[in-house]
């Protein structure tokens, strides 16, 4: 019984270590950037980020239906839910174009475009 305490503790830590990664990027250096989702459809259409660097971009929904960030090219899906925002974190990138999409409707669609920052 004294052992079963142990690993309980043990895989609480590793629990709250994994929730706090999410928290831990926010923090870190990086570039912030806002994407709204309004009438089914992303604005701006197209997003630039600088390559190399982590992003986070906040993914508003202004509409009263769930909306889903996709993208098989950033590996990345999150349900937006009506009226909420949500961040979604992208790992640094090398320059170029990547596709994202609204999986609830395939009509949407958009661009990031990742660049060498300007000197």
């Amino acid at each position: 019984m004294k052992g079963c305490g142990t690993s309980k503790i043990g895989a609480l830590v590793v629990i709250v270590a994994a929730a706090g990664l999410p928290a831990a990027w926010a923090q870190a250096p990086g570039v912030s950037s806002m994407l709204t989702i309004r009438g089914q459809a992303f604005q701006p259409r197209t997003l630039t980020i600088p390559a190399g660097q982590q992003v986070k971009i906040v993914v508003k929904n202004d509409d009263a239906l769930p909306a889903e960030f996709e993208s098989g090219d950033l590996n990345q899906e999150k349900v937006i839910p009506g009226g909420t925002a949500l961040p979604v974190y992208i790992r640094p990138l090398k320059p170029g174009t990547y596709k994202f999409f609204n999986d609830f409707h395939p009509a949407s669609t958009g661009t990031l475009v990742v660049e060498q920052p300007k000197r």
